[in-house]
């Protein structure tokens, strides 16, 4: 049954993947003003609301091994493995809005880079979660995941105000395409919908590596409190 289920996720994000990519570059129309380059768009914000998703996550995994590992150690593992997951995930996602901004804005502002609010926070909040498994990969000892976990927080603390820097300060960053205002929104049917299905694929597949990587982290701590079990009794 788990198979079968992995198996059928696998398909519905191979077949949202390159409809997501047709929808982009061949379905949606020409923007008028800044013409193909535009098209970074269909990837640039999905990969930033779905980076936001898995960084919450990894907020809730946290604090749920935070609140549980006393009393419920095997629940508290479980939560662990969830922030660890999304974390890595949200980082994956995090990068490719850091990486297609600055190819946007080079055609756009005809800069690649400028410490713009936005910008600048989007950056914190990728070196802050880099940070976090930094510290899961090389620190050791009892302690070490509960040190990350309010690394973790310290870190999801940073996401409202990436969401909220162009609507608090006015830099080089362009308003809000959605809730920015009276004229803000996607306009164009085709647009929406080019917009709409990368954000459906994008999520597919971030949810997919996701249980893929839980279901690894979780096997690992198995294994490790099986070894450290036999250490013991040895």
């Amino acid at each position: 049954m788990k198979k079968f289920a992995i198996g059928f996720c696998v398909a519905i994000t191979l077949l949202l993947m390159p409809w997501g990519f047709y929808q982009a570059i061949y379905a949606a129309p020409d923007e008028q003003t800044m013409h193909e380059v535009q098209r970074i768009f269909y990837y640039h914000v999905p990969s930033a609301m779905v980076s936001f998703l898995f960084f919450a996550i990894s907020l809730a995994g946290s604090i749920g091994f935070l609140a549980l590992r006393r009393n419920h150690r095997d629940r508290a593992q479980a939560a662990d493995a969830w922030a660890l997951a999304a974390a890595e995930v949200g980082v994956v996602f995090c990068t490719v809005v850091l990486v297609t901004g600055p190819l946007w804005g080079r055609r756009a502002w005809g800069i690649w880079w400028t410490w713009d609010a936005r910008l600048t926070t989007t950056l914190v909040l990728w070196l802050i979660y880099v940070s976090y498994l930094l510290l899961r990969r090389f620190a050791a000892g009892p302690q070490m995941q509960a040190l990350a976990a309010v690394l973790n927080i310290f870190g999801a603390l940073d996401a409202p105000i990436v969401y909220m820097s162009n609507r608090w300060w006015r830099t080089q960053h362009p308003s809000p395409v959605f809730g920015g205002g009276a004229d803000s929104g996607i306009k164009d049917p085709a647009m929406l919908h080019a917009f709409a299905w990368n954000v459906l694929a994008w999520l597919a597949w971030g949810l997919l590596i996701l249980a893929l990587r839980y279901h690894v982290e979780r096997q690992q701590q198995k294994d490790a409190a099986r070894q450290a079990q036999e250490a013991i009794e040895a």
